[in-house]
């Protein structure tokens, strides 16, 4: 269940990035962002009702919830949307690559997990490795200042995705599903972007076109109510730590898609990455053996 759960994450935000690419244009990104997570929420709920599960959540998990909404599902896209207009996409797949190491590092600050060393040096591992994929995109733009505060601000994203990482997997240790987390944090985030939009007197109209709207749908439904359902249903089995390192993953998943579509050219360097990527996985998994034959123990709420 484990390695379904990470293959279809890995398979679906491998390919988001082409359908965030398809979205840039007319509609302003805050606009676009709020649809994808208004969709996503009604989805979500409906999904519940027809499950019938119970939608409201406890009083407790009020502040856990606007949080996550605030940061999984609002800032952490703004920063990215950003960072993707300044930046070559290889240099911000390199920093968000980085949310495994943030996950371990955060996870012991604020929630006092015990630091897992192989999980440390198999993200520092992909890590290399990322860099090595993307090592042209990176070459040559180290006095570039804007490129800098679109790292910076990418760096951000990751530090909010880290942190709605951890709210999800608190949620979950107090008995609350994913289904219902993710519904309630979407409509906050939403509803955060949508008044923000509307305050900045952003247009909120739909680009009529067939590519945009299915872009939406694409992200919307496979990518946020399946890729965060199965993502942070992940972090509860698995802890955050490990479930992280897909993020690591699916920059290959994307790589793979361009090679078809854009021409991606495959270097000796980006051969290594490849190599280092897969080994820096087996050694954050565990030789795979032991992560998916047993879950995470889970501290009480």
């Amino acid at each position: 269940m484990n390695l379904s759960l990470y293959a279809l994450t890995v398979l679906i935000w491998g390919t988001t990035w082409i359908a965030i690419k398809w979205q840039l244009g007319v509609t302003p990104p805050p606009v676009s962002i709020a649809w994808r997570f208004w969709i996503a929420a009604l989805v979500l709920f409906a999904l519940l009702r027809i499950m019938r599960r119970p939608i409201w959540p406890a009083r407790a998990a009020w502040p856990y919830l606007a949080a996550q909404g605030l940061a999984l599902f609002c800032v952490n896209f703004l920063c990215f949307y950003y960072a993707e207009q300044v930046v070559p996409s290889g240099l911000v797949a390199v920093v968000f690559s980085t949310a495994p190491l943030l996950n371990s590092i955060n996870g012991r600050l604020f929630m006092g997990r015990k630091l897992q060393p192989s999980v440390i040096v198999g993200a520092l591992l992909g890590l290399i490795g990322i860099a090595c994929l993307f090592e042209q995109q990176m070459a040559g733009h180290a006095g570039d200042l804007v490129m800098w505060r679109g790292l910076a601000i990418a760096f951000l994203g990751t530090m909010c995705f880290s942190a709605g990482n951890l709210l999800s997997s608190r949620m979950q240790g107090m008995g609350l599903h994913p289904l219902v987390t993710n519904g309630w944090a979407m409509l906050i985030g939403a509803s955060v972007l949508t008044v923000g939009s509307l305050a900045a007197g952003l247009p909120f109209a739909l680009e009529p076109e067939p590519r945009y709207l299915g872009a939406l749908l694409y992200l919307a439904i496979p990518g946020s109510v399946i890729g965060f359902t199965a993502y942070l249903t992940l972090v509860g089995r698995i802890g955050p730590e490990r479930a992280a390192y897909c993020t690591v993953l699916f920059p290959i998943v994307a790589l793979a898609v361009s090679t078809v579509f854009e021409g991606y050219q495959w270097s000796i360097l980006a051969v290594v990455g490849l190599v280092l990527v897969v080994a820096g996985n087996l050694v954050a998994f565990d030789l795979t053996r032991r992560m998916f034959g047993a879950r995470v123990t889970k501290r009480p709420a």
